[in-house]
């Protein structure tokens, strides 16, 4: 595994009948879900959790984290419940400034 750690998102999203503000099921878990994220974060190589965002009418969630790799990723949403009513997709980001750079470096 490697030491570099990278941006990741994780975009999960669940239907209306299966939200957490209309599934008792769901409700449950994810009351526990953020704890789970943070307690398992080392255990799946997740140095950090950036950002943890809703849009309660699209019932999407984006979770932005720092990690090594998307294979660890997804044992962690496995893990931590979010997978369990949620279609979860896990994409690496690069900084707005990283990419100009590796256009400027290609003009060279």
């Amino acid at each position: 595994m490697s030491s570099s750690y990278k941006l990741f998102g994780i975009f999960a999203i669940h239907s209306p009948e299966s939200c957490p503000l209309n599934n008792t099921k769901s409700k449950e878990i994810f009351k526990e879900i953020y704890n789970k994220l943070q307690s398992h974060s080392d255990k799946y190589g997740v140095q950090e959790i950036n950002g943890f965002y809703m849009s309660v009418l699209e019932h999407e969630w984006i979770i932005l984290v720092k990690a090594n790799s998307a294979h660890d990723i997804e044992q962690l949403c496995i893990e931590s419940g979010i997978s369990s009513y949620n279609t979860v997709k896990i994409v690496p980001l690069t900084d707005y400034q990283d990419v100009l750079n590796r256009i400027n470096n290609q003009n060279q």
